[in-house]
């Protein structure tokens, strides 16, 4: 997707963040840090990751959804992905 490739630093930049906090998530684990420790680790990691997918999803919509001169047909396809993505993703 060009719209994708166009922010991929930022993406990117945002993903090894994610990847960061996983891993000092893991080292909590694997050291036994205290329980609100690891609770603090893994809040952090998840709103992160609830971030990217945010920014992912009004990317998708503004590009496959809202654009203008789109045809009715790839209007749908993009809706439609969109609502597959949604059906799977959990708050």
């Amino acid at each position: 997707m060009a719209h994708i490739s166009t922010n991929k630093a930022k993406l990117l930049a945002r993903v090894r963040r994610i990847a960061g906090q996983v891993a000092a998530l893991e080292r909590a684990i694997a050291t036994d840090a205290e329980c609100s420790a690891v609770l603090q680790q893994a809040a952090a990691a998840r709103g992160a990751l609830g971030g990217l997918v945010e920014v992912l999803i009004l990317d998708h919509l503004e590009h496959h959804v809202a654009a203008p001169g789109l045809d009715e047909a790839a209007r749908r396809r993009g809706a439609d992905e969109l609502i597959t993505i949604l059906g799977r993703y959990k708050s």
